[in-house]
């Protein structure tokens, strides 16, 4: 799949097509709309370390850090915490295929359930207030409302996985909800403040990029009408039903390049990102109401597609008339997008 990567000479991204094998990981470039045939790199596992979560980049919250054993470094950057962890898991395997009592360890600390003895709650605080190592705060919208100084549910549960203060997801979202009872932290929006009623403790703290947290000592949130919200800012509240990455076509110079896209509900937007840039802000989108979606046959280039491409494209026509070309990785990624958007039309 495609994922960003960063390069080891100048520290820029650049997206480039995986391909894990038994003991290595192979990466491709991707030259109009194709990759090639010979890989541009490849990273030994033997002897790996992997991190994840990894928590290095502020502006990059679902990194993977790969260790070789001559010290080199690579960060490769998902577009999902899912994804991430998926990503995660297999090479893992991969890094310890040919020792199956590390793979007997690590399922049996993944299917554990033990915190840790004597653990402070008060030292746990005062960590992720800090402002160097501590948790990231963000302003947040949630259903037309700007909170201040808040976190998601899944950025804290990464937090205290990376310093060490839970081994799975399972047993943070267990502490994080121990943070909350003895209120050190508060759930804020509609989604974190509906899980506390739940009669399930492990269901209270919700391991989620949309419910939002804050420090129970933090400001009031700060309220404004749907209405008074920039535009911008409206059609980027929607809840978020897909995400992955494609190869889309340009506009002007009719290139291919890979895109973060996202997709919206209520309102229903699509929204592509450039995986290489450090901000984290769309550069195209539209609306998706009135939008026609259809697969394109793979037998041929299509009237409209310019380049030698893969194949498993379908195109968007927007009701202004817009045509995009979109390129998936196979042809059942392009039917789970293409079902994905359609109900959005």
């Amino acid at each position: 799949g495609f994922l960003p990567l960063q390069g080891h000479v100048v520290r820029n991204w650049k997206v480039r097509w995986f391909v894990l094998l038994q003991d290595k990981l192979l990466y491709y470039k991707i030259e109009g709309g194709k990759k090639e045939p010979s890989p541009k790199g490849r990273i030994l596992l033997d002897g790996c370390t992997i991190t994840c979560p990894c928590l290095e980049y502020e502006n990059r919250p679902l990194l993977i850090k790969l260790k070789t054993k001559t010290n080199t470094d690579y960060f490769l950057e998902c577009c999902s915490r899912e994804e991430r962890d998926s990503w995660a898991l297999d090479i893992t395997g991969a890094i310890h295929a040919g020792h199956p009592v590390q793979v007997q360890e690590l399922h049996r600390m993944k299917n554990s359930f033990k915190l840790l003895e004597n653990i402070s709650l008060h030292n746990i605080v005062e960590r992720m207030y800090d402002s160097s190592t501590g948790i990231r705060l963000t302003h947040n919208l949630d259903q037309g409302n700007r909170y201040k100084e808040t976190f998601t549910g899944s950025a804290a549960v990464d937090w205290l996985i990376s310093n060490s203060f839970a081994v799975s997801r399972f047993e943070a979202v267990t502490l994080a909800s121990m943070l909350m009872d003895e209120n050190f932290i508060r759930p804020v929006g509609v989604r974190s403040t509906e899980a506390t009623r739940s009669s399930d403790p492990s269901e209270k703290f919700l391991d989620d990029s949309t419910a939002l947290y804050m420090f129970a000592e933090s400001s009031k949130k700060n309220t404004s009408s749907k209405e008074e919200v920039h535009f911008n800012i409206s059609e980027l509240s929607g809840t978020i039903v897909k995400q992955g990455f494609l190869v889309k076509q340009g506009h002007k110079r009719k290139n291919w390049k890979v895109r973060k896209f996202v997709l919206r509900a209520d309102p229903a937007f699509l929204h592509y990102y450039d995986p290489t840039k450090e901000d984290n802000k769309p550069v195209g989108g539209f609306s998706l109401r009135g939008c026609l979606v259809s697969a394109l046959e793979d037998n041929g280039v299509p009237a409209g597609v310019k380049g030698n491409v893969q194949g498993n494209l379908f195109k968007i026509i927007t009701k202004n008339d817009i045509h995009y070309y979109i390129q998936a990785s196979s042809k059942a990624e392009r039917v789970q997008w293409i079902e994905a958007i359609k109900p959005l039309t």
